[in-house]
C-alpha cells in the first residue's frame, strides 16, 4: 500500500512552532511585547496565522493577552512555580512507577552518568542554569520508559513550563544540588534492585517535594 508523504505544516502552526521555541529556549523573556505585524514580517506571513499561533500560546499560558496593550510572554512568579512543582510531583511519582517494569540497563546507566554530572558540578564550580537542564535530562531519560505515552506528553510540556519560570524568575538553588544528587542516587537503587512500583512512586514524588519545599523555605517573608 502506497504511503502518502507528510502534509506540510500549516503556516499557524509554523509560527506557533517558532514563537514557541523562542519562549521556551529563552529568546524571549517575560514581558516582551509580541507584535503581530513584526512577527509577521519578519517570519513571511499574514498577521492571520500569527494571531491563531499567539491564541495557542495564551491558552498554554505562555502568552498573556491585555486590553490596550496587547500580547506579551508571561510574566511567571513564585506561586506558579509552586503549582508547577506540586503537579510534576505526581505526574514524575507515577511515571517513574510505571516506567520500573519496563526501564533498561542502559538506559539507568544513561541516568546515573547525568546524574554524575551533576554532582560533579555540586562538589564543584556550580552552574546552576547547566544543572538544572542536567536535572530535567536525568527525570526525561527515567519517566521516558513509562510505557503511558499520553503521560510522557503532558510530563514533556509540564517540564518545558519548569524550564521556562526557572529561565525568567529564578535557578536551581545551590543549597540543594548535593542532596538533589543522593535523591537520585535512591531513586536509581530503587530502580536497579527491582523496588516496588509504590515504593519508587513515593521517592520519585517526595524528591520533588522537597525540591519545593526547599525553595519556599529559602524566599524572603513577603
Amino acid at each position: 500500500m502506497t504511503q502518502l508523504p507528510p502534509r506540510a505544516l500549516s503556516k499557524s502552526e509554523l509560527v506557533y512552532r517558532e514563537l514557541r521555541d523562542r519562549i521556551i529556549s529563552g529568546r524571549i523573556t517575560a514581558g516582551y511585547r509580541l507584535v503581530l505585524d513584526k512577527i509577521a514580517k519578519d517570519l513571511g506571513v499574514s498577521t492571520v496565522p500569527v494571531r491563531e499561533a499567539i491564541r495557542r500560546l495564551e491558552a498554554e499560558k505562555l502568552v498573556t493577552f491585555t486590553p490596550n496593550v496587547g500580547a506579551e510572554v508571561a510574566s511567571i512568579d513564585v506561586h506558579d512555580y509552586a503549582d508547577a512543582m506540586q503537579t510534576l510531583a505526581v505526574l514524575e511519582g507515577v511515571a517513574t512507577a510505571l516506567a520500573a517494569a519496563h526501564i533498561t540497563r542502559e538506559q539507568l546507566d544513561q541516568a546515573g552518568a547525568t546524574n554524575d554530572q551533576m554532582r560533579m558540578l555540586a562538589e564543584g564550580n556550580f552552574d546552576p542554569r547547566l544543572f538544572t537542564d542536567l536535572n530535567q535530562r536525568f527525570h526525561q531519560q527515567l519517566c521516558h520508559a513509562c510505557p503511558n505515552r499520553y503521560l510522557n506528553e503532558i510530563l514533556d510540556r509540564e517540564w518545558e513550563r519548569v524550564s521556562v519560570i526557572r529561565r525568567n524568575t529564578f535557578a536551581f538553588e545551590p543549597v540543594r544540588s548535593l542532596t538533589s544528587v543522593q535523591e537520585h542516587d535512591h531513586i536509581l537503587t530503587l530502580l536497579r534492585s527491582g523496588s516496588g512500583a509504590e515504593e519508587v512512586e513515593r521517592a520519585a514524588r517526595a524528591h520533588k517535594l522537597r525540591a519545593l519545599n526547599q525553595f519556599m523555605q529559602s524566599r524572603p517573608a513577603s
